[in-house]
């Protein structure tokens, strides 16, 4: 009635009508045992009793009668007792329940116990060893109760089970099964239940190998493998494909021998080599999606100079590591498109997930795992479809519990508006924010060559790192959205391409093509994997000379980084955005660590509003995964100005000592030359006594402001009494020399401001020493990351 739609009230169910009145109980009785393990043992034969328990409360469903014969058409199951008790269950998991259940399962226990069954075993007395166990009646029990208390449950059925009848007693046997006779130096391969006999696959005469199938039985709709326990040769077939056969019964009958060599391999080697019809079936299913299997399409992407999906996967992993999850997704369009059309075209929906390992040689099989998951645009453009956002949820779910590294390949043009076979509008899709509860937890990288736009766009933007090639274009709607929009039009090239991308900050690495990225994204990981073993370095006295005598002249810092850095270990992020500031991956002696240098060759080193940005999002991203920073400190402060506070320039400088203010990380500062006010305390983290140490090389200079502001500021009203200018700018002068005499890196330590000024060829040194001695990063509870997440920005 209520599946008609007729409601509790029209059925008179409202206001508590439909209060419980008892509680009650079902006992399945089935022909079968149970052994020590939980494991159920069919039992067959004919029913020489079947008396069934009555009385209040009682009601058995059954077909059993005596003389019914068990078949093997159907379960084991030959009747159901249910056992009600008036009452009423108040607060179920309250002790008044716990005596109800007591209550009702004393009654099936005796119910059962007046059960008779003979001629065939059944399961009633372990029925009753569980109905009368102590957690059963106080309700402690869980679904793995009895595989929990098989043995114990086995033991207590045993001693429970009724004794055989008397001979008096037991009615007339039916007659007799007339066994074949076992051939004289035979053994029988026997029926290990009652079946029915569905193939034989030995004839009289043929080697057996032991564990060999020699036939098939069917019981309970299931078909069962019979096997030769030794090995000899077949001198009688007992059995044809049909009959029926009782437990014990043979099949047939093998004379003992050893199998010669040639015999054994001729038996298994047709085994190996076969290859069954629904493997086959597989295996053709799983080769569409390949690309030897598409060469239209691989031709295509060729044409337009760049990789398939699969190619950058294989350039990217170890090689042999990448396993594929999901490979066999079509394209939610069944309802537009035929079967074979969507297997044949839109392989793993567009979309190609796996597990993989990347960099094992260096930093060992569990250091090297990741996850990986590549749009592939040569399926439907690599838009994102129902399928594959069901693919990537399940990847993102392993890449959170796992707690697994991300690489994303993100090519394509976002949401696909042709999938059919779906509900509602598309915007219920959790994918984009499971993505981004990665960010802070794991580190994510993002791929991208060519067009990638809107959703794809979105993923891109979550990731820690954005790797692009100069030929990518990179928006948050492509030009079918700019044009829907009322935007006019525009070609896909023109959306946001990397000569805007790179400057703006959205691309952290830019590369040639699809090759370098490939490496750098490995190189990018190597960082958050780990130490390497094998490293060199330049001469360290060519630091000596890398900061200019003239302190009026600028220099390259990426010169000075990499000859302090390992050989070839630099790897610079952002690095056309945010000129000010410098931020790069390093190693020393192996171990990586993050920098943030200033540089002299924009803006003297003054920090704009778009460096503090690039500076504190870096900071974060160390932080986040342990990675000490290292700060070289040349800087004559915060940027000024009208024109630099139109640039919010408060609230994006102050990014850097709220950022300082939450690292767990070491943080080491190096100061090669100025080194003035509020810019120089962002650049140590927040003060200059921090947690490992701030020491200078012999060119560095300290002070609350630059030198010649400071002299102007502070002498204002004594040089503005002199007349003469020549006599004022000889004061003027001689002031600025000695706020430069009193600055200098030397004097400042003497006051014990910094910790030491050092030999620029001692750096690597102290910077392993410091690191020696700071304490690790306080441990983190189970399942939990060190930041909410990284800024996007």
């Amino acid at each position: 009635a209520v599946a008609g739609g007729r409601s509790l009230a029209d059925l008179g169910l409202a206001d508590g009508a439909a209060a419980p009145s008892g509680i009650a109980l079902q006992a399945r009785i089935n022909l079968e045992t149970m052994d020590a393990r939980g494991a159920a043992v069919p039992a067959a034969g004919i029913l020489t009793a079947f008396e069934p328990p009555s009385g209040a409360g009682i009601r058995v469903d059954t077909f059993g009668y005596p003389g019914y014969h068990t078949t093997t058409a159907f379960d084991s199951l030959i009747a159901k007792l249910i056992v009600h008790l008036p009452g009423h269950l108040a607060g179920h998991a309250s002790g008044a329940a716990r005596g109800d259940l007591a209550d009702v399962a004393r009654k099936a226990t005796h119910a059962l116990s007046r059960f008779r069954i003979e001629g065939v075993a059944t399961n009633l007395p372990f029925l009753r060893a569980v109905l009368e166990h102590a957690d059963v009646v106080a309700n402690r029990i869980t679904t793995r109760f009895v595989e929990d208390h098989a043995a114990e449950l086995a033991r207590r059925a045993a001693e429970l089970a009724p004794p055989a009848p008397p001979p008096s007693a037991a009615p007339a046997p039916a007659a007799p099964r007339v066994a074949p006779q076992a051939p004289p130096g035979t053994i029988a391969i026997v029926a290990p239940m009652q079946s029915k006999v569905v193939s034989i696959s030995a004839a009289d005469g043929d080697p057996v190998r032991p564990g060999q199938p020699v036939a098939i039985v069917e019981a309970m709709k299931m078909e069962v493998v019979v096997t030769a326990d030794d090995g000899g040769i077949v001198r009688g077939v007992a059995a044809r494909p049909g009959d029926i056969v009782m437990p014990g019964d043979p099949i047939l009958f093998l004379e003992p021998a050893e199998l010669t060599a040639d015999e054994a391999r001729a038996q298994t080697a047709a085994d190996l080599d076969a290859i069954r019809a629904d493997l086959a079936e597989v295996q053709a299913r799983h080769a569409v999606g390949l690309d030897a299997a598409r060469a239209a399409a691989v031709a295509r992407r060729h044409a337009t100079g760049r990789r398939t999906a699969r190619e950058n996967i294989a350039a990217l992993v170890d090689p042999g590591s990448f396993t594929e999850y999901g490979a066999l997704a079509l394209a939610a369009q069944r309802r537009r498109r035929g079967l074979d059309d969507l297997i044949a075209n839109t392989p793993a929906d567009g979309l190609i997930t796996g597990l993989a390992s990347i960099n094992s040689a260096l930093f060992g099989p569990a250091g090297a795992r990741c996850m990986v998951a590549a749009y592939d645009y040569t399926v439907l453009a690599g838009t994102q479809g129902y399928m594959n956002h069901k693919k990537l949820d399940r990847m993102l779910a392993l890449a959170h519990e796992r707690r697994l590294p991300v690489v994303l390949f993100a090519e394509g043009g976002g949401g696909r508006p042709g999938d059919t076979d779906t509900f509602g509008n598309g915007l219920d899709v959790p994918t984009f924010v499971e993505f981004a509860r990665l960010s802070g937890l794991v580190p994510v990288i993002g791929v991208v060559a060519g067009r990638c736009f809107a959703g794809n766009a979105a993923l891109l933007g979550c990731c820690d790192v954005i790797i692009a090639t100069a030929d990518s274009s990179i928006g948050m709607g492509g030009p079918a959205m700019i044009e829907g929009g009322g935007l006019g039009s525009c070609a896909p090239d023109d959306v946001g391409p990397a000569r805007v991308q790179a400057p703006n900050g959205v691309i952290d690495v830019l590369v040639a093509g699809e090759r370098e990225a490939a490496h750098v994204a490995r190189q990018y990981l190597g960082y958050f994997q780990g130490p390497i073993a094998a490293w060199d370095c330049a001469d360290q006295r060519l630091l000596r000379r890398a900061i200019p005598e003239n302190r009026l002249r600028a220099y390259d810092i990426r010169t000075v980084l990499r000859d302090l850095a390992d050989t070839g270990s630099v790897l610079e992020l952002r690095a056309a955005f945010g000129a000010g500031i410098l931020t790069a991956l390093i190693r020393v002696e192996g171990r990586p660590l993050g920098v943030i240098a200033n540089n002299p060759h924009h803006l003297g080193g003054a920090i704009d509003a778009p460096a503090a940005d690039k500076a504190a999002r870096f900071l974060q991203l160390c932080d986040a995964f342990d990675l000490p920073i290292l700060a070289l400190c040349d800087t004559p402060g915060f940027m000024v100005g009208p024109e630099a506070e139109k640039t919010a320039l408060v609230r994006h400088v102050s990014r850097m000592f709220v950022t300082a203010a939450s690292l767990t990380v070491p943080h080491l500062t190096v100061i090669l030359r100025k080194s003035y006010g509020l810019g120089a305390m962002a650049m140590a983290g927040g003060k200059f006594h921090g947690d490992v140490f701030t020491i200078a090389w012999p060119t560095g200079e300290l002070g609350a402001m630059g030198f010649e502001g400071a002299a102007k500021l502070g002498y204002r009203k004594e040089l503005d009494a002199i007349a003469d200018p020549a006599e004022r700018r000889a004061a003027y002068d001689k002031i600025v020399a000695r706020y430069y005499d009193e600055g200098k890196a030397l004097n400042a330590a003497s006051y014990a401001e910094i910790d030491a000024v050092i030999d620029p060829a001692d750096t690597r040194r102290w910077i392993l020493a410091g690191l020696a001695s700071a304490a690790p990063p306080p441990p983190l509870p189970e399942r939990r990351r060190k930041r909410p997440c990284i800024d996007p920005w």
